[in-house]
């Protein structure tokens, strides 16, 4: 597998499982990915949730996407995992408030609002799972990025 077709599966299924650290504690939830690009997975939300303060404290960071195959034998997914950076990028900040509109009502609509953390882990390693390949995660190819 290609970077790009890493790029393309995250894109074709945007909804992932992101893990990060709280203390000692894993903590794991749905996020939807805002796209993926040849320089990295990004990702959006909103400031007052825990996740983003655990990432400011930790930038380590694991999503897991999954296809929505209907049939096991059909089944992939991909993990990138590696360090986020929060981006200050004004311009990214009004493209996620204009696609994502429901955002704007969770603080002032403006881009410059620290309300709306955009991070992207450009810089890290994916590997792809199947049931074709499931006893053999020790081998599966890596991916860095």
């Amino acid at each position: 597998m290609t970077f790009q077709e890493c790029v393309d599966f995250a894109n074709k299924n945007p909804l992932c499982y992101v893990a990060t650290v709280e203390g000692d504690q894993p903590r794991v939830r749905p996020l939807l990915m805002w796209r993926a690009r040849e320089d990295g997975f990004y990702f959006c939300g909103l400031a007052p949730k825990k996740v983003w303060q655990q990432l400011k404290t930790n930038p380590k960071m694991e999503a897991c996407f999954c296809n929505n195959a209907p049939e096991f034998k059909d089944v992939a997914s991909m993990r990138v995992s590696g360090k986020v950076e929060f981006l200050e990028d004004i311009e990214l900040k009004k493209q996620v408030l204009e696609e994502r509109e429901m955002y704007a009502s969770y603080g002032s609509g403006n881009p410059k609002d620290p309300c709306y953390p955009v991070i992207r882990l450009s810089h890290g390693e994916a590997c792809t799972w199947t049931p074709q390949s499931i006893l053999k995660e020790s081998q599966a190819e890596r991916i860095r990025f």
